[in-house]
């Protein structure tokens, strides 16, 4: 069941809503965490029955490994590192055997467990270092569970979400929340629907071109890159969104998830901007345990890229998402090395750079393969050539001077010569929404409804007459 379905808007939140408030007014809280905990489990059944035994097995493993990790007696360590690899085992069997070992499972990969994973190691470190606090059952098991988060995130903790879970009054309608819920949810789903999938058109066709094996021309594959880079922001930032809009209906406070992350001006400023939680996660339970900054500065890079490289890994079974992670973790470590030399970058100078390494690391995130992606990479580097329509070139004859004529751009939107113009224009407006706007978080109440005013229409139409159902990125991870 996803976010943007009409069974999800028009049947199943109104119900999982109207339940809540109800057991709410009539006082029972246990009975309303407990309506929630099983609108979750449905919601999670909606895709397939069989996996919500392993979500619930999963939850009561850990749940009790982490009552007995608390105490930290002398088998606590041993618990917590027996509980740790039992989560990276059920993870790897399901997503990485075929990977390292060339297993074919005959099973599909059990949505959200690269979330529910993270978050219940998180539960089993924080219960062992003492940070947790005391956690009940049913609090704990609707915290995992939790349908906002449940699939793509944000990685939440169990520090920071049990206690709302379990307060006095958390199942009582708020008008403020309610209203503040929703708005954020319909930009979310805007996000989703009226840009993410619009900028899908234009990455799918080169990146599919490049992955047969067609040699791109330097617009049609900066093109491609440039919708993509758009396409994953919008979709994810939007599935983010609208999470924090959905729990926000239930009284319940996400952490922020993006903060304008393609206006970073350094690689180390994008990480703190984009996909916050994980790299918090990373941080707090990769990088630190692997020694930080604390043994040394040849220790400090190593255990970045390690911490980079691991990061790519849990995105995806594939070399391409290795490198992916391998290209971050490079750019951290020269950041670093850069940083000792003292010398300030001009801002504009510094955000350029930023940029183009996180867009150029783009490619193999989203290309079929390596093969793919060192295809796109020719193309933008113009060694297939540069191309524009004959249209555009009569415009602007000066362009004739470095660009061939041709006919069409075939992976370039449909191969249309007036795609060209329109994916321009799209990109565009894409492209100064996320660099020259704020972060829908930060607008206030007054812009927030005129972003939903205007991208309603829009947002329903797609939702309800889209020739397909576009699952969001993050899904397959």
């Amino acid at each position: 069941m996803l976010f943007t379905s009409p069974v999800f808007a028009l049947g199943f939140l109104p119900v999982a809503l109207g339940g809540f408030w109800a057991l709410g007014r009539a006082g029972a809280g246990k009975l309303a965490l407990a309506w929630l905990l099983g609108a979750s489990l449905f919601f999670y059944a909606w895709w397939s029955p069989v996996f919500v035994l392993l979500l619930v097995a999963s939850i009561t493993v850990n749940y009790l490994l982490g009552r007995l990790v608390s105490r930290r007696d002398n088998a606590a360590c041993a618990l917590l590192l027996a509980g740790v690899a039992a989560d990276l085992a059920l993870l790897g069997w399901f997503k990485y055997a075929g990977f390292f070992f060339g297993v074919n499972r005959g099973a599909v990969l059990p949505l959200g467990i690269s979330f529910f994973t993270f978050q219940q190691i998180s539960f089993l470190a924080d219960s062992y270092r003492g940070n947790q606090g005391r956690t009940v059952p049913l609090g704990y098991g609707t915290f995992v569970a939790f349908f906002p988060h449940l699939i793509a995130g944000p990685i939440v903790r169990a520090r920071e979400i049990v206690p709302q879970l379990v307060r006095p009054g958390l199942a009582l309608l708020r008008q403020d929340e309610i209203a503040a819920g929703m708005t954020i949810f319909l930009l979310g789903l805007a996000k989703k629907l009226v840009l993410a999938d619009t900028f899908a058109q234009f990455s799918n066709v080169g990146f599919d071109a490049a992955s047969n094996g067609a040699a791109l021309t330097f617009f049609e594959a900066w093109y491609a890159v440039l919708a993509y880079a758009l396409q994953i922001y919008f979709d994810f930032s939007g599935y983010s969104d609208m999470a924090i809009g959905l729990a926000r209906m239930f009284n319940i406070r996400f952490p922020l998830n993006f903060d304008s992350p393609y206006q970073a001006l350094s690689i180390s400023d994008f990480w703190r901007r984009w996909h916050i939680t994980l790299g918090a996660f990373l941080r707090d339970y990769v990088y630190i345990p692997l020694g930080g900054n604390r043994r040394g500065e040849v220790r400090r890079l190593l255990n970045l890229m390690v911490t980079m490289l691991l990061g790519g890994l849990w995105h995806g079974a594939a070399w391409s998402f290795v490198l992916w992670g391998g290209l971050h973790g490079a750019y951290l470590v020269v950041h670093a090395l850069w940083q000792r030399t003292g010398v300030a970058l001009p801002r504009a100078l510094a955000w350029a750079i930023t940029l183009l390494a996180v867009i150029v690391a783009w490619v193999p995130f989203r290309a079929a393969g390596l093969a793919a992606a060192c295809a796109m990479w020719r193309g933008m580097a113009a060694l297939n050539g540069v191309a524009l329509p004959r249209m555009v070139i009569g415009w602007l004859p000066a362009l004739g001077t470095f660009a061939q004529s041709a006919g069409s751009l075939p992976y370039l939107g449909d191969g249309r010569t007036l795609s060209f113009p329109e994916a321009t224009a799209c990109l565009f407006l894409g492209w100064f929404i996320v660099l020259a706007l704020p972060n829908l978080h930060r607008w206030n109440e007054a812009w927030r409804s005129r972003g939903v005013a205007a991208s309603f229409a829009f947002a329903v139409q797609a939702m309800f007459f889209a020739p397909s159902v576009t699952p969001f990125l993050y899904f397959q991870f």
